[in-house]
């Protein structure tokens, strides 16, 4: 969309992914990010760590699934998505304002940890080279699946 505020943010999950259900059934998982900028202050030689940043965090449908399924507290992510800002009014009377992503990606991070990479069997997002079936889920053959396994004849 235009004129959305993107963001990308690398920090640590404070609590498992919880999903919930709106009243229509459609699941959304929300979970919080913790950010700590970190810097080396060479007059001491040691690192320094600065003030933490926590982002709430909603993703919707069978992504929200996957991501309740995926993420639990502590795990390094790196999430992207849409900046929003929500102002409210407190007990106090007084005006406030939270900011939240609204996630297009996220995943583990991968800089001190690996991790193995399940495909679901149906996915509720159209991928490329897809057709809609009759029951509404894209079917996707073998051969324009482009990480399907290899033949013994492929050039990789």
């Amino acid at each position: 969309m235009s004129g959305e505020t993107q963001i990308t943010i690398v920090g640590n999950l404070t609590a498992d992914a919880s999903l919930v259900f709106t009243k229509s059934g459609t699941p959304v998982a929300n979970f919080t990010v913790a950010s700590t900028p970190r810097r080396f202050d060479k007059q001491t030689n040691e690192w320094r760590d600065g003030d933490p940043m926590f982002l709430t965090c909603s993703v919707w449908h069978q992504y929200a699934t996957n991501v309740a399924e995926s993420l639990t507290k502590g795990m390094r992510v790196i999430v992207q998505g849409n900046l929003k800002a929500r102002s409210y009014e407190d007990r106090g009377g007084n005006r406030r304002t939270s900011f939240e992503i609204d996630v297009a990606e996220v995943g583990p991070s991968l800089r001190f940890v690996t991790a193995q990479v399940a495909r679901n069997q149906q996915s509720s997002g159209r991928q490329r080279g897809t057709q809609p079936q009759g029951n509404g889920w894209p079917q996707q053959s073998q051969q324009s699946d482009p990480w399907a396994a290899q033949s013994a004849d492929a050039p990789f």
